[in-house]
Parts: structure tokens; C-alpha cells; sequence
């Protein structure tokens, strides 16, 4: 099976840093969402500086330094689909990133969570290939393990309620049929997302530390598919907000 030759071999025949230079002095944290609204709406919160950017056949992407209550925090926006979202955060770590915290939507599998309700996931279901190239074959892997507790702490201070568990990460979104999605669900899975799985695996395999949270976006477990606050320029003033938490959360892992 081609999803079980997973190789600890870290030196492949073309590498992150054979792509990108080190910059110096690299923010301790960088921060990501997914949402250009979103992205946008809390750029323009900074006077951001431009520290690099990040090349693809897609076009540019930059990268900023922002200053956040005292604090020197990297800001990109990260790209939908595992496989462009991984590498090129591959190359954010080649340039010197070490932390990532990482924003995304998600559609919920349990209707009772609400819309913009923030989940925190503790596990992604691997039905994806991405992260089998930085972990041994699995149907799941562990997530968010060394800053939950953290991040629980930065939401009771902020009066945020949240819910946790298990995340789908699926590479075809146009392909979650309902008994797929009752699948997923007597796994455990209370969400679904396309990145999790592997940006966790290669933040693993890469030796940096990684944290990621979901607002939750369309509900999918309906009769039918209830879009809700899914567009992205939906409710944007509370995501917004949301985004915030994140630098919260890096104020405490820079202070720690």
C-alpha cells in the first residue's frame, strides 16, 4: 500500500531550505487563518511590516511582522488544501518559523455546536495523503497537545465557551456523503476541515510546535446542508474577534 512507505528519512532529493533563505530574527510566533476577509480585516488592524513572502505557481504570498501588545508576531494567510497549506509552511519553517497557530473553519457534524462556536480539536481522523508522508500510517493522530490547556485558560479569560474532540480532515470536500459523515461520526469526529491531519504531522516530524483552532462554519449534520456563517465575509466582525485569540494565546506562549 502507498500510504504505509512513510520514511523517517528527513533529507529528500529537494528540500524547503534549497527553496527558501533563513531570515534572522524570525518572529517567535507566527499566526495564520484561512478566510482572506478574515486575513485582511485583521491586517489592517496593524501597521504591518512585510518580512518575506512565500512563492507559487499560484502567485505571492506574504508574509508581515506585526507588533501585538509588545509583542513581534509573524502573519500570513495560509492556503485551503492540505498539500499547499503543508508546504508552504514548509518553507515558513526553513525561513525560521517555530510556532504556528493556525485558525480555521470547519463544517460541524454535531448541530447543537453553534455557528462561530470555537472547537478545539484533540485528535484529526486521517482520511487524507498529506500526512502520511510525515507519520507512521494511523487512521488518526493526536493534536494540539502541548498548548490546549493554555489556549482554555486565554478563553475563560475572554468569556469564550468552546466544545473539543476529534476533527475530520478530508482532501475532497465534495465527497463527505452521508454515510461517510455517520462514519466519521461513530469515530468521534465532531467537525470536519481539510488541513489538521497534516500540518500537525509535519510540525511533528519537523521538531516545531504547533497549535490550531476552528470556528465552526456550515452544518452537516442536517437533512439537508445549512450553509450558515460558512461565506466568508459572513459575521466577519465576530471571526475578527476570534482571530484575536490567537495572539492571545501567542502572548502567553512568548511570556512562557
Amino acid at each position: 500500500m502507498l500510504l504505509e512507505e512513510f520514511e523517517r528519512e528527513t533529507n529528500a532529493i529537494i528540500n524547503p531550505d534549497m527553496c527558501v533563505e533563513k531570515i534572522e530574527n524570525f518572529p517567535e510566533v507566527t499566526i495564520s487563518c484561512f478566510s482572506w476577509k478574515l486575513f485582511d480585516s485583521v491586517l489592517a488592524t496593524f501597521d504591518a511590516k512585510k518580512i518575506t513572502e512565500i512563492h507559487s505557481a499560484t502567485g505571492l504570498n506574504p508574509v508581515y511582522e506585526v507588533e501585538y501588545k509588545g509583542k513581534r508576531f509573524a502573519l500570513y494567510h495560509s492556503l485551503v488544501g492540505e498539500p499547499i497549506c503543508v508546504a508552504q509552511y514548509e518553507e515558513l519553517m526553513a525561513m525560521g518559523s517555530k510556532r504556528l497557530i493556525l485558525l480555521g473553519n470547519c463544517g460541524v457534524l454535531d448541530k447543537t455546536i453553534e455557528d462561530c462556536g470555537i472547537i478545539i480539536p484533540t485528535a484529526a481522523l486521517r482520511d487524507e495523503g498529506t500526512s502520511f508522508h510525515y507519520a507512521a500510517p494511523g487512521d488518526m493522530i493526536e493534536v494540539n497537545k502541548k498548548y490546549r490547556d493554555i489556549f482554555k485558560e486565554v478563553l475563560a479569560e475572554c468569556g469564550y465557551p468552546y466544545v473539543e474532540g476529534v476533527t475530520w480532515t478530508t482532501d475532497a470536500c465534495y465527497r463527505e456523503t452521508r454515510e461517510k459523515i455517520n462514519r466519521r461520526k461513530e469515530q468521534g469526529a465532531i467537525c470536519v476541515e481539510m488541513e489538521c491531519a497534516g500540518m500537525q504531522a509535519v510540525c511533528d516530524f519537523r521538531g516545531t510546535e504547533f497549535f490550531q483552532f476552528f470556528y465552526a462554519g456550515d452544518n452537516l449534520d442536517h437533512s439537508s446542508w445549512d450553509p450558515r456563517s460558512l461565506s466568508s465575509g459572513a459575521r466577519l466582525d465576530d471571526k475578527t474577534k476570534i482571530m484575536f485569540l490567537a495572539f492571545e494565546l501567542g502572548l502567553k506562549i512568548i511570556t512562557d
